[in-house]
């Protein structure tokens, strides 16, 4: 058992740092466009049902209230990392994922809990205008707080995160690069699949429907 979590583990860490070299850490430099890259159908790691607990965290929603995955227990959840101020990689992910809970009817969307890997981002009014910006569906939850909050959450999901700061004519710019990771976590709080940028819509539809109970 215990080897088998070891070789699980390592099979996520691989995937991240692939994803991490084939997209360059999605920057949020917003200076070039992405670059096309093969969109993938089928999620890079999969898990059992019961096999591998999803990490939690104490982090806020972006209204200031506590967001933790076991407030959302009962519920399909779709955790990615965003940077809030990101303007390539990040917003394009966005239309992804509504489109993923839009593809369900009401009594079956998945939550989508978009954790920040950009504390100078979590401004209520720079969430508000990413919400308005990116139509960002109703059950999409920013999770944020301080960096040294973040930052370990970051680390149980193997999402490697890359900042750097600039002075560009005198305004100081807070440049990220991370790795572009989404897990899908079933209703009972286990991790069952991670999706790692570019995926498409359709093959997250196609994992969550898997986890429904055969009628």
């Amino acid at each position: 058992m215990r080897l088998r979590w070891l070789l699980a583990g390592l099979v996520v860490v691989l995937a991240a740092l692939v994803a991490a070299l084939f997209v360059g850490l999605g920057s949020s430099g917003g200076g070039s466009s992405p670059k096309a890259a093969p969109v993938s159908d089928a999620p890079a790691a999969t898990w059992a049902a019961g096999k591998q607990r999803a990490p939690g965290f104490p982090l806020q929603d972006e209204r200031g209230r506590p967001l933790s995955l076991a407030s959302l227990r009962g519920r399909t959840v779709i955790l990615t990392f965003i940077d809030p101020l990101c303007r390539d990689y990040c917003p394009t992910e966005a239309q992804h994922l509504n489109d993923v809970v839009r593809s369900f009817p009401a009594a079956e969307k998945p939550t989508v809990v978009a954790v920040s890997v950009n504390a100078y981002g979590n401004k209520p009014t720079t969430l508000a205008e990413d919400r308005r910006k990116w139509q960002l569906v109703p059950q999409w939850r920013w999770a944020v707080g301080r960096t040294r909050q973040l930052s370990p959450v970051w680390r149980s999901y193997h999402v490697q995160v890359v900042s750097s700061t600039k002075k560009i004519a005198g305004i100081t710019v807070h440049q990220v690069g991370h790795t572009e990771a989404a897990y899908v976590v079933d209703e009972n709080g286990w991790q069952r699949a991670l999706f790692l940028w570019p995926y498409s819509a359709d093959g997250v539809v196609k994992t969550l429907r898997s986890l429904r109970p055969a009628t």
